[in-house]
């Protein structure tokens, strides 16, 4: 069914739903389910909500689509939704579980953890070997000790994969602060990536 919608963008996929042509909706939810899941994920820490989550957030566009102003993005009003329905869960949660974001994203998803695909992009081999679990776990630390407004921003870019100013809208800032926010955690996991390089050498 995807291969029928391939010229379509997200906003034409969703104005024609506004017309009535349900069976469309089944190629956007397609299209951004796991990433929005990975997403939430990374912000409840627990499949079963985060898949609650992705749940409501396609609800809330069902019954708000006729209120989409045709010159946003899909996507930034699908992560917006997201991020607000994670803030109000972990508003109400009294007890907070601070699981490692080196956690499984579990076989609903179908996706690697987080580290593993923060490695990959740091330019650490694609292989499982022992070497590259090392780093994914050094990388691993330094996102999850992440300001929250860092981490944010690192997620809603990695995984979301929205551009700044998508993200900049999403959380309610000017572009500027995001990419401030992007350098500042990326120079961290730099430095992460300089201390597994240090240890690796220091144990040769």
């Amino acid at each position: 069914m995807s291969s029928d919608f391939e010229r379509d963008t997200d906003e034409s996929l969703l104005a024609r739903y506004r017309r009535g042509e349900r069976a469309v909706f089944r190629e956007l939810v397609r299209r951004h389910q796991r990433g929005l899941f990975n997403f939430a994920l990374r912000h409840v820490h627990a499949p079963s909500t985060a898949e609650d989550i992705v749940q409501e957030v396609f609800v809330r566009v069902v019954q708000n689509a006729d209120g989409f102003k045709e010159e946003a993005r899909f996507a930034t009003w699908a992560y917006t939704i997201a991020r607000n329905l994670c803030i109000d869960h972990l508003r109400k949660r009294v007890h907070r579980r601070h699981a490692s974001l080196d956690a499984s994203s579990g076989p609903e998803s179908g996706d690697p953890p987080l580290v593993e695909r923060v490695a990959d992009r740091a330019g650490a081999a694609a292989d499982r070997s022992a070497i590259g679990k090392q780093l994914g776990a050094h990388i691993a630390a330094a996102v999850a000790e992440l300001p929250e407004d860092q981490r944010e921003v690192f997620l809603l870019r990695h995984l979301g994969e929205l551009a700044f100013k998508e993200i900049a809208e999403v959380v309610g800032t000017n572009e500027n602060t995001v990419k401030s926010r992007m350098r500042y955690a990326l120079e961290r996991l730099q430095r992460a990536l300089s201390e597994y390089e240090d240890y690796a050498r220091s144990t040769k």
